[in-house]
């Protein structure tokens, strides 16, 4: 009871912690995630805390399911698709490229490290943990498609560094590495990954569907990510595949067939459950400093903080080399795509390039190595391949994390989008012309008195002219006409959330502009008392 009562005590410090290093980030407008994982090393230090080892299987099961799964849900479809050449020229080119360039170096560097070990560190610190880019460079209002490109990097990513990683152990443990064996598991990982999360998205949406309390059906979409994984696994298939899939698909559905308060509700729990396991998750990156001490070998000693340093500089110069070359040579190739789409600007380029911290994925894939190997002998190398993780994660997270918004400012990055406005634009004249549609088409019935017709439809003609949100109900009218006006209200709403699903989905308007108009529909709709109206609308 008392090992049990010292847990929670322990879990409301670092909750406590979380918080209070948070709204400090906020104040000195820094990046939250640096500063907790400082945070988490000065309470490495602190007298009497017991060392808190951070188990894989946990980041795996418990954090990795549900911030993989809202990462998806608020990704455009869209924008992820049409630049799904960069984000996989990123997310398994570049992969690839870095865990090859780091094993080169740490076979150099490191005495007697065979080249398995030297790829299976190279495959653990390969893929960036977008979190804190994005976080940042959203603040800052850089370009949505440098975002989206980031972001779809971060989704993919895990995945070909796994399949990476499970080859170089599998050659570490029995010796053994076939090339064509890791390629065909590469393909059925990612497809039947794929696979399986549309097959739990499918799954999520219906039971969604079927559940009538608002807050069952958020409970669901949280049990969502955990089926998706864990249905992956048995299959072994990529769970991370499996989550994106699965929180794209549910995306997709999620605006047409729940009514807006479980949209709301939704919003809120999501928001809160992604926000408590980020803050944990970095915290506790920086409290592995504590049992990480133990993995200190005396005949490296000192030397492994040089190895790490290096291959952290190894990590860095990669990318840096290989995102303008793949982001030039495929244009210098192609006139078509050349004609397409025009080499962007270079400082998007340079902010990409920069913008590679590493995260808790490298730090649990480390911790995950096995302790020995098939005959039973410790395995090579393994202190030192979870130590120099733990530094490039440091070392990325804290130079070039606390490096991006003055490089975003120096290179000029603005929040000007353009084509976002416009597409808020299309988006709300068209939601307005379908309200002054579905108004001519009820004005014959006999509930709707010609008065609340015609104050509607002003209302409606004021939006379509300025755009902006006004009230329609004039709370001084009697009672039959104000319930004319909540069923035609109710009409008129389907008849916009439907348009603006529609353009959404062909593809005119991104995810993102549905979210905001979306949001705007649903607080007027709570506004109004018709929240718990069903959902399902004609798109």
């Amino acid at each position: 009871m008392s090992d049990t009562l010292a847990r929670v005590e322990l879990m409301v410090l670092l909750l406590a912690a979380m918080l209070a290093l948070m709204g400090l980030a906020r104040r000195l407008t820094l990046p939250y995630p640096i500063l907790l994982v400082l945070g988490g090393l000065a309470l490495a230090f602190v007298p009497g805390l017991p060392p808190i080892r951070l188990a894989p299987d946990v980041v795996f099961l418990v954090f990795l399911p549900p911030v993989l799964w809202a990462a998806a849900y608020f990704t455009s479809f869209r924008d992820f698709v049409r630049n799904l050449r960069p984000i996989l020229l990123l997310s398994v080119g570049l992969v690839v490229a870095t865990a090859l360039a780091v094993g080169w170096v740490a076979h150099a560097l490191i005495p007697g490290i065979g080249w398995a070990a030297a790829l299976c560190l190279g495959a653990i610190v390969s893929p960036p943990d977008a979190v804190a880019a994005t976080a940042v460079l959203q603040r800052l209002g850089v370009p949505r498609r440098t975002i989206t490109v980031l972001e779809g990097e971060s989704l993919v990513n895990d995945a070909s560094a796994l399949v990476l990683y499970r080859a170089a152990v599998a050659a570490m443990v029995s010796g053994t590495f076939s090339l064509g064996a890791t390629a065909a598991d590469f393909a059925f990982v990612s497809v039947a990954g794929t696979a399986v999360g549309l097959a739990a998205g499918w799954v999520t949406r219906h039971a969604v569907r079927l559940m009538p309390e608002a807050f069952g059906k958020t409970a669901l979409t949280l049990l969502g990510p955990y089926l998706a994984w864990l249905a992956a696994e048995r299959c072994h298939a990529s769970p991370v595949l499996a989550c994106v899939a699965g929180g794209l698909y549910v995306r997709h559905y999620f605006s047409a067939e729940v009514s807006p308060l479980v949209r709301v509700e939704a919003r809120s729990v999501w928001n809160l459950v992604v926000f408590v396991l980020n803050g944990l998750i970095f915290i506790l990156i920086g409290l592995q400093l504590g049992p990480l001490r133990a993995e200190f070998r005396p005949e490296t000693g000192g030397r492994v903080v040089w190895w790490g340093v290096a291959v952290t500089l190894a990590a860095i110069a990669v990318r840096l080399a290989w995102v303008p070359l793949a982001t030039a040579i495929p244009r210098w190739l192609s006139p078509r795509l050349r004609a397409r789409d025009p080499m962007p600007p270079l400082r998007n380029v340079a902010m990409i390039s920069w913008a590679a911290m590493r995260g808790v994925v490298s730090l649990a894939t480390a911790l995950a190595l096995p302790l020995a190997t098939a005959d039973g002998r410790p395995l090579p190398y393994r202190p030192e391949i979870v130590v120099i993780t733990f530094i490039v994660i440091l070392g990325t997270l804290v130079v070039q994390g606390l490096t991006l918004a003055p490089l975003a400012r120096a290179l000029g990055l603005s929040g000007e989008d353009r084509a976002f406005e416009e597409e808020q634009r299309l988006a709300r004249e068209a939601a307005a012309r379908a309200a002054l549609q579905r108004i001519a088409e009820l004005e014959a019935e006999p509930w709707l008195p010609p008065s609340v017709a015609e104050g509607a439809r002003l209302h409606y003609e004021r939006r379509l002219r300025r755009f902006l949100p006004e009230a329609v109900l004039d709370p001084t009218c009697s009672e039959v006409h104000a319930e004319a006006q909540r069923r035609l209200r109710l009409a008129v709403m389907g008849a916009e959330r439907g348009t603006v699903i529609r353009l959404r989905n062909r593809g005119e308007i991104s995810d993102e502009v549905l979210h905001e108009v979306e949001r705007e529909l649903d607080v007027e709709a709570l506004r109004l008392g018709l929240g718990e109206l069903p959902g399902p609308v004609s798109t």
